[in-house]
């Protein structure tokens, strides 16, 4: 389908697209998420699996706490390779202990811990056996410590908030991928059949969609997510299952408009078969409100996510998840720490609020009108 100027409709839509600057910055911060949960492991300072190390002794620290930490050797060996490890974690190599004072009393090292208080006699005591690199004081601080900076704090299990802020994404980014997909499959398939064959077909499709629409979305989640179980991947079903509808409505109503169209009566006429002129006719000629509605179901799966991981039946522990993060530390507000439960929730709606952006100037990029 060709415009007057010789451009196709497609090249027309990207350029409109492309000069459109809030959806530019949207797609550009969609795609840097996506490329922090494809490598975060490579990225974030905690790389154990699911950013699960924890130091109760730090619990609940401000943003930019820095402690001193010594690095005790483990002997835990791995079989992975470089690349399982680089997306699905790395093995702990050392045990790592906060102090604030550290010293060699002959073939002991004795730490202080961080919390301790001037008339507390509680230490820490090591074999020096254990650091094979270091026989002295100054050999162990410079092979064995390190200064930690935890740059947005650290939560109330003592782990770096912003490993699993950063690791939480690729739980968001991915119920919402699986369940956008699950969402069109379905809504694709029976608004098309409904709207070309109407009649009975379409009366029964719509009776369907009637009955799922008229049930509240997150009462449904969650009744399917009690029937499939509690977890990560039942998350992916339970919300897809109830997204489709909206694709199907949409479906339907565009395959009606464009089914008596001349170019769909001309495939009749040479004999085309039904399923050949969906697929390879009308859908192409549809896909620009389908590519909106993506995006903002994109959008509420993200937060149809979070509240069930909120409410315990999305994703479980330890897995990150920014709905599951709000939920432990909601009842820090009162304490004089609400940004544990705050950077999350900005996390949620930074990347619903790209989301929903990109999806208005799509819909300014693919409307023929303007």
């Amino acid at each position: 389908m060709e415009h007057q100027s010789g451009r196709s409709l497609f090249s027309i839509a990207k350029q409109k697209f492309f000069h459109n600057r809030i959806g530019i910055i949207s797609l550009s911060y969609i795609g840097l998420c996506v490329l922090l949960a494809i490598f975060a492991y490579g990225i974030i300072p905690d790389n154990s699996a699911n950013a699960n190390r924890m130091e109760l002794s730090i619990h609940s620290k401000e943003p930019g706490f820095q402690v001193d930490m010594l690095k005790v050797p483990s002997a835990i060996s791995t079989d992975k390779s470089f690349l399982q490890e680089l997306f699905f974690g790395f093995e702990i190599e050392y045990e790592e202990i906060p102090y604030s004072q550290l010293r060699v009393d002959g073939e002991k090292v004795v730490l202080t811990p961080v919390n301790a208080q001037k008339d507390d006699k509680a230490q820490t005591k090591l074999a020096l056996s254990e650091f094979k690199k270091a026989d002295n004081l100054k050999q162990l601080k410079e092979n064995y410590t390190e200064k930690k900076t935890y740059w947005l704090g650290t939560d109330k299990y003592g782990r770096d908030l912003l490993s699993r802020i950063i690791l939480g994404l690729r739980i968001s980014l991915s119920v919402g991928l699986i369940a956008v997909a699950i969402s069109l499959m379905i809504g694709i398939t029976l608004g098309a059949i409904a709207g070309y064959f109407g009649g009975k077909v379409d009366a029964v499709i719509m009776w369907l969609i009637n009955v799922t629409w008229s049930i509240p979305t997150l009462l449904m989640v969650i009744a399917i997510s009690l029937a499939l179980g509690k977890g990560f991947w039942q998350v992916f079903i339970a919300v897809g299952l109830t997204m489709w509808v909206e694709v199907a409505r949409v479906v339907r109503g565009q395959v009606l408009s464009v089914k008596e169209q001349q170019y769909v009566t001309a495939a009749r006429v040479i004999g085309l078969n039904d399923a050949r002129i969906i697929i390879r006719h009308i859908l192409p000629n549809i896909l620009a409100p389908v590519i909106v509605i993506s995006a903002a179901n994109f959008a509420a799966a993200i937060l149809v996510e979070s509240g069930l991981s909120f409410l315990g039946i999305g994703a479980q522990p330890p897995m990150p998840s920014w709905g599951a993060m709000i939920k432990d530390h909601y009842s820090y507000i009162i304490i004089g720490k609400a940004y544990l439960a705050i950077i999350p929730g900005i996390a949620i709606m930074s990347l619903v609020m790209a989301f929903m952006l990109m999806g208005n100037a799509l819909r300014d990029a693919l409307d023929v009108r303007s």
